[in-house]
């Protein structure tokens, strides 16, 4: 069963209906302001030095990899990035590509 099964689809249809022919109200995005149009109390974002110039690279683990992961970091006292830099010098060594030293 649905987890909307207890709606009633007539209901849902008037209310679909009166939010798409209605006029939009939503305010804009304060991403596509400018540093100076920036609503007050919400400072633009900054950018830590050490990741100027760099892309994130992203993946999803298991749960206990994960763990293991951050016991390691928490055992050699060395961040999560430097133990995930290394672990690619290491595979680019390996394929024989360039290492990249970023630790």
């Amino acid at each position: 069963m649905s987890r909307f099964g207890h709606l009633d689809k007539r209901n849902v249809s008037k209310a679909v209906e009166a939010v798409s022919t209605s006029p939009s109200t939503e305010p804009a995005s304060s991403a596509s302001l400018e540093p100076s149009e920036v609503p007050a109390g919400r400072a633009p974002a900054a950018r830590a030095k050490a990741r100027e110039g760099k892309k994130p690279v992203i993946g999803y683990f298991s749960e206990d990899l994960s763990r293991e992961l951050r016991m390691l970091s928490a055992i050699e006292g060395r961040t999560m990035q430097a133990l995930l830099g290394e672990a690619i010098d290491l595979l680019m060594t390996d394929r024989g590509r360039n290492r990249f030293n970023e630790r």
